[in-house]
């Protein structure tokens, strides 16, 4: 796929010291920067297109995310001796 460049206007200082403490952590403000974008394009874009747009540059679906398991109804069960549903 293309790749696009994006400017952000950014305070010189705050952009430099940035960069000097990820680095020491071994992380890239470039990188970061990309995984954030990455993140905004995920909740901004509907799901059906990006799929259309990996679709159309040939990369393969990404799996659904499952939905944690909903706790099952406690309708129906008779507490115990306690006054408890256990």
């Amino acid at each position: 796929m293309k790749k696009a460049m994006v400017n952000v206007p950014f305070d010189e200082e705050k952009l430099a010291a940035a960069r000097l403490y990820m680095e020491q952590k071994g992380l890239s403000f470039e990188d970061e920067m990309i995984r954030a974008a990455e993140a905004l394009y995920s909740k901004y874009v509907p799901a059906n297109v990006r799929e259309f747009i990996d679709l159309r540059a040939g990369q393969p679906k990404a799996p659904a995310k499952k939905k944690p398991p909903r706790p099952s109804s406690a309708v129906g069960v008779r507490p115990g001796a306690d006054g408890d549903l256990d």
